[in-house]
């Protein structure tokens, strides 16, 4: 992936690409930008419901501060008037970048409004176009890439696993990624520490049993829970994967009740994202209820006389009855 930077233009167009890597630009952008203006005030607009006036109001000095860096998604959705504002500002901008608000552009790629992307580039915006991590290579280096952004390394054949497994989620690559460099010291990860967390089966993962119990469907994620212990994989794992998709859920609920901020959540953006879009029919009594379920099939699988697999089964179907069952 390119490396990010906001230094050369007062506006960057992020375009394209696969959907998390795009996102991801975009938050590396924002936050250099930040550091770069630690005095600047940080503001969010979607164009598909912003009109030019809050773009204006955005870019221009407030109370808080003189200048803004300006995070503008879903540029494929502005309007002409929007457009025509985003536009001049770019225009007028780029003879003093120093001096005017940063402003960020995210569109998802495609045709729709590719005429106004066209057009900011021509009037001094950056373009910065995102890999689609179609191509086994790419999606290889990008799981280099993961590593590297922790300061960590891992060997080829760890990566080559993940990607043969995660490769068509890439924000479920991610997570795997950041999980394994922080539950392992190993420098480089290696493939055995991705195999305790991977079964042989590209198709039947820890993580793949947790969504399919997390969708409701419980009968495919016991089927795939006893498959995937067939083929080697630990209990402790599984129930692993079932307790950070809970644990997701927990602080995705927390961020949307206001008890706590997307930065104190200590969650990657994106996953974070996907969680709060599975929260209907979830109650903190049903998440603490399929937590204390967790907890007690984990001391089956770390007793001689317990029962894993029971424990697992019934974990499984609490979590997809949302700790009804």
């Amino acid at each position: 992936m390119p490396k990010a930077s906001t230094a050369d233009a007062p506006v960057t167009l992020v375009v394209g690409g696969d959907a998390y890597v795009n996102d991801q630009t975009v938050r590396d952008l924002r936050r250099q930008a930040l550091a770069a203006r630690p005095d600047a005030e940080p503001v969010e607009l979607d164009a598909t419901g912003a009109d030019r006036y809050a773009f204006d109001e955005a870019v221009g000095p407030s109370l808080l501060a003189d200048v803004a860096v300006v995070t503008l998604t879903n540029l494929q959705n502005a309007d002409d008037r929007l457009g025509d504002a985003i536009v001049a500002y770019c225009k007028q901008a780029a003879k003093d970048p120093a001096g005017f608000s940063a402003v960020i552009c995210q569109h998802e790629g495609g045709n729709k409004g590719k005429q106004l992307v066209d057009r900011l580039v021509r009037a001094g915006a950056r373009l910065q176009k995102v890999p689609d991590l179609k191509k086994p290579d790419a999606k290889l280096n990008f799981v280099i890439g993961q590593f590297e952004r922790r300061g960590r390394r891992v060997e080829p054949a760890a990566a080559q696993q993940l990607v043969a497994v995660l490769g068509e989620r890439t924000g479920e690559l991610a997570a795997m990624c950041g999980q394994l460099c922080f539950d392992f010291d190993d420098n480089p990860i290696g493939l055995d520490r991705v195999n305790q967390y991977l079964t042989a089966n590209p198709q039947v993962t820890s993580f793949n049993v947790a969504d399919k119990a997390m969708e409701g469907r419980t009968a495919e994620a016991i089927v795939m829970m006893r498959s995937a212990v067939a083929q080697g994989a630990d209990p402790i794992a599984l129930i692993g994967a079932l307790a950070l998709k809970l644990r997701t859920i927990a602080k995705a609920s927390a961020v949307r009740a206001g008890t706590i901020s997307a930065a104190e959540a200590k969650t990657n953006p994106w996953v974070l994202k996907m969680a709060t879009r599975q929260l209907p029919g979830w109650t903190s009594a049903g998440m603490a209820r399929c937590l204390r379920t967790l907890a007690w099939a984990d001391e089956q699988s770390k007793t001689n006389g317990g029962d894993p697999m029971y424990a697992l089964e019934r974990s499984i179907e609490l979590i997809a009855s949302q700790g009804r069952g």
